[in-house]
């Protein structure tokens, strides 16, 4: 190797590839090298003296066979060994020298470019070495005599030293570069300088390389300039914003922490966990003295291993909300209660009209607080139709003991976790509805309705009903065990108010733990003072009509009473009132106008038209306004009137009346019954099929059905059907008894049937009634008018004890019945209902069939009934 630095004694280079970023002539450069075989031949000749190699940069795209087959990881083919490995790097490079070999980590090549060199051909493949040309610049005019050349060379010299502010970086180019060459206004060096000191992407900078004529490379290179001066710019603000950002959080986050320094130092503050014990120590410390000792202890042991967790776990999360229930709890806190029997009682009857069993329960709860000084809870379960007033009853008795009032409704409850909790150790676990209840009241007295207790429903979780045995038995609830708090709480002095339709649904067990009042329905008298008093009044406010402007006529409610509205609540008569109002409103809004409605409404807003006229006495318009308001709500007042108003407002009656027969014919009776809706009344009827001919020649029976057989209708149960067997059964005894000769039964086949027939029917209390209607038929006796019973009635004609006595008295008496027969065992029953249900009926008690017939068939028609 020659080694001289001179061209002309270099006409072949051992090449050093460049993976990115050509050598510009005039820069140094650090190259990191692999190849053992160039590294070695680069350590020889550095070893006899200086090593001058040809620096080529790498093209991006090369796709020559050698490369081909080396990106497969193929064998080489004959094609890439006919083929020239040096096309895989641009023809113009950099011959520069070899300043240090680096051995740290790898070695690396300290390059200094000198000039610009071609290369030829491929002397040498492993390690490369070509054959060159030495380029030399392409002559051109001095600066000095070349103004454009000198002002783009000035150009170049003034945005570098932009550069230098915006990238301080390029200052360590600029500075070797200065150290080589002092002369900064020679064209060639200074575009070389320029390019280096840019970041621009390898192919701009090789196209700079490659150009050997000083203006175009110059030109060329105050372009890359200029953008290296905004990208500088760009990056110089970014870093400022982001600067500006963080120094401003940094100046923030340092206050505050010398805040809470002070502060601690001052006493004033500390740490977040230690804030939170104290926090939670402070809420308990309001039912520290009156808690039991093993809700202290668990409170102490919780807070003591809050103090020992970190923050960031997940334990002490679940531990902090576990402190906020045990601590949120009322433990021992009791509200003081109002034992006030005359306001107790004047707060149930301006709430409620009627439903004295309800009150004087509450009254007697009340008193049996006063004389012992302190009150327990109770178990009190309403039972009875819906509309009635179960649920607003919780409430009344709530206001009238001054307790704190909370409901939920268990209608469909599927999950035992709503009741007892959640195990603590699932994620988004919560306490029980009764502890929820502590929370939210603040004390451990409430009362507490639980709605729709009969539909408690059963799923995969577990059956809620069996989970309320505990909460609702007072032998128990003292220590009810919710399992997310797995601390015993006293409920015994909830006041526990259930609700329930039937009670058929409701366990046994659980039954057994409730106190039962019934609820049966209401009277229309006791409709027509609800009505008046309470669903009137609101049916008016909601629908924004005034006291004086429209009113419902007696003969009107009544009508809606009794032929809209029989059931035993009053839910559906309210819905009825709304719907009168409504239309109401709507004519007279029509009536009114627009601007009328609005004096009317501004009127009505002072409450009342004297105030109104007061209150606008200084204003130009406004006693007229108001006198105008008050003559357009009398001019406009509407009366609701029975008849054809009420059928304009509400529509055609869908019960004209419970009676089909005004005079019951032979073979029917009028029965009660009891549904969960409330008492009706319903007809048991007998015919007969058909009366068989008997031979007279030979004894012989005709055509025709065969005589004794039964068939029944009325979608009746299975106990019902029982029931009309057994009184046909007795009905043919009674009649060979009472009437020997009579052989009605024996010819004939009977069918009875209970209208209407599309409604389900059970139960084994029309027992007298279906005897009374076979014995009806079969003597030709119509029952006597005006009369209904209800009884079961065994094989031997004893009449048993039925249920819902006063539920029927109210349908019989709805129906227009005068006379009554119940059995023997409800006469303490009936005797317990109050007079108004009693009014204008008369009852017979009977306790065998022989005083059913006596009292329904025995009458003398030609004395009055």
């Amino acid at each position: 190797m020659i080694q001289s630095g001179h061209p002309s004694s270099h006409p072949q280079v051992l090449v050093v590839p460049l993976e990115r970023r050509p050598l510009m002539p005039g820069v140094i450069m650090p190259v990191r090298i692999f190849d053992e075989k160039l590294i070695a031949e680069l350590e020889e000749m550095k070893s006899r003296g200086q090593a001058y190699v040809g620096a080529f940069l790498k093209k991006s795209d090369a796709t020559g066979p050698a490369a081909v087959n080396a990106a497969a990881g193929d064998a080489p083919s004959d094609e890439s060994l006919n083929w020239d490995p040096s096309d895989d790097m641009h023809d113009v490079g950099t011959f520069a020298q070899v300043n240090n070999i680096i051995r740290i980590g790898g070695v690396t090549l300290l390059l200094l470019g000198h000039h610009r060199l071609r290369k030829t051909q491929t002397m040498r493949s492993d390690p490369m070495v070509v054959g060159v040309e030495h380029l030399k610049d392409k002559p051109h005019k001095p600066a000095e005599d070349d103004d454009v050349l000198k002002a783009t060379a000035n150009e170049v010299i003034a945005t570098i030293k932009d550069l230098l502010k915006v990238n301080p970086m390029a200052k360590e180019t600029l500075q070797y570069f200065a150290q080589r060459f002092s002369d900064f206004q020679d064209p060639a060096k200074l575009a070389d300088l320029a390019t280096s000191m840019c970041s621009a992407d390898d192919q701009a900078m090789q196209d700079i390389l490659s150009t050997v004529d000083v203006r175009d490379r110059l030109n060329k290179a105050l372009t890359l300039l200029k953008k290296e001066v905004e990208l500088g710019k760009l990056q110089a603000d970014i870093g400022r914003r982001v600067e500006e950002k963080i120094s401003g959080d940094q100046r923030k986050y340092f206050l505050m922490e010398q805040l809470k320094s002070i502060k601690k130092e001052l006493g004033m503050e500390r740490d977040d966990k230690t804030a939170l014990a104290e926090k939670f120590a402070e809420k308990f410390a309001a039912f520290r003295d009156q808690a039991p000792a093993h809700a202290v202890k668990t409170i102490e042991e919780e807070l003591q291993k809050l103090s020992g967790l970190e923050p960031s776990s997940s334990e002490f999360n679940v531990t902090r909300n576990y402190l906020e229930w045990l601590t949120s709890i009322p433990w021992g806190h009791s509200s003081e209660e109002r034992l006030d029997i005359t306001e107790a009682s004047k707060v149930l009857d301006d709430d409620h009209y009627g439903l004295e069993d309800v009150k004087e329960r509450i009254l007697e709860f009340i008193a049996v607080g006063q004389l012992r000084g302190t009150t327990q809870g109770k178990i009190i379960t309403l039972v009875g139709p819906p509309g009635v007033g179960k649920t607003s009853i919780g409430q009344s008795i709530a206001r009238a003991l001054d307790r704190k009032f909370f409901r939920f409704s268990v209608g469909g409850l599927s999950d035992v976790a709503e009741i007892k909790g959640h195990r603590r150790t699932y994620v988004g676990a919560m306490p029980g509805k009764l502890v929820q209840c502590l929370k939210s009241t603040g004390v451990d007295n409430p009362v507490v309705l639980i709605d729709e207790v009969d539909k408690l429903g059963r799923g995969y979780q577990g059956d809620p009903a069996s989970a309320l045995l505990e909460l609702l038995d007072p032998e128990q609830n003292g220590s009810f065990l919710d399992h997310y708090l797995d601390v015993p709480v006293d409920l015994s002095k909830v006041l526990f108010v259930c609700t329930a339709n039937v009670l058929d649904t409701i366990p046994g067990p659980l039954l057994d733990r409730m106190e039962v009042v019934r609820l049966s329905g209401y009277i229309a008298d006791e409709k027509n003072a609800i009505a008046r008093r309470y669903l009137e009044k609101n049916a008016k406010e909601r629908s924004g009509v005034g006291e004086s402007e429209a009113s419902i006529t007696d003969q009107a409610m009544k009508s809606l009473i009794e032929d809209y509205c029989r059931e035993a609540g009053v839910r559906n008569l309210q819905k009825h009132l709304e719907k009168i109002y409504r239309k109401v409103a709507l004519k007279l809004a029509k009536s009114k106008g627009p601007e009328a409605s609005k004096r009317v409404g501004e009127a009505r807003a002072k409450e009342e038209v004297a105030e109104a006229k007061q209150q606008l006495a200084d204003a130009e318009n406004g006693v007229k306004d108001a006198i105008d308001a008050s003559a357009v709500a009398g001019e406009h007042a509407i009366a609701v009137d029975a008849g054809k108003d009420l059928i304009e407002y509400v529509g055609q009656p869908p019960f004209q009346t419970d009676r089909i027969y005004e005079t019951t014919p032979p073979g029917v009776v009028t029965g009660l019954a009891w549904t969960s809706m409330g008492g009706s009344t319903l007809y048991i009827e007998c015919t007969a099929v058909q009366q068989n001919v008997r031979s007279a020649e030979n004894g012989e029976e005709g055509g025709g059905s065969k005589g004794g057989t039964l068939k029944t209708t009325g979608q009746l149960g299975d106990v019902m059907k029982e029931s009309t067997t057994i009184a046909h059964t007795y009905a043919r005894a009674f009649l060979q008894r009472k009437h020997p000769g009579n052989t009605f039964f024996d010819d004939t086949a009977l069918h009875v049937h209970v209208p209407a027939g599309s409604t389900p029917k059970d139960g084994p209390s029309a027992g007298c009634t279906m005897i009374t209607a076979m014995v009806s038929l079969a003597t030709g006796k119509p029952v006597r008018p005006n009369l209904a019973m209800t009884g079961e009635v065994t094989l031997t004609g004893i009449v048993m004890p039925i249920g819902g006595v006063k539920e029927k008295t109210i349908a019989a008496r709805r129906s227009g019945v005068t006379t009554i027969l119940f059995p023997e065992g409800n006469r303490r029953d009936y005797d317990e209902l109050s007079d108004e249900v009693k009014r204008g009926i008369e009852v017979h008690f009977v306790s065998t069939y022989d005083e059913v017939y006596e009292h329904a068939l025995g009458w003398d028609e030609a004395k009055p009934a």
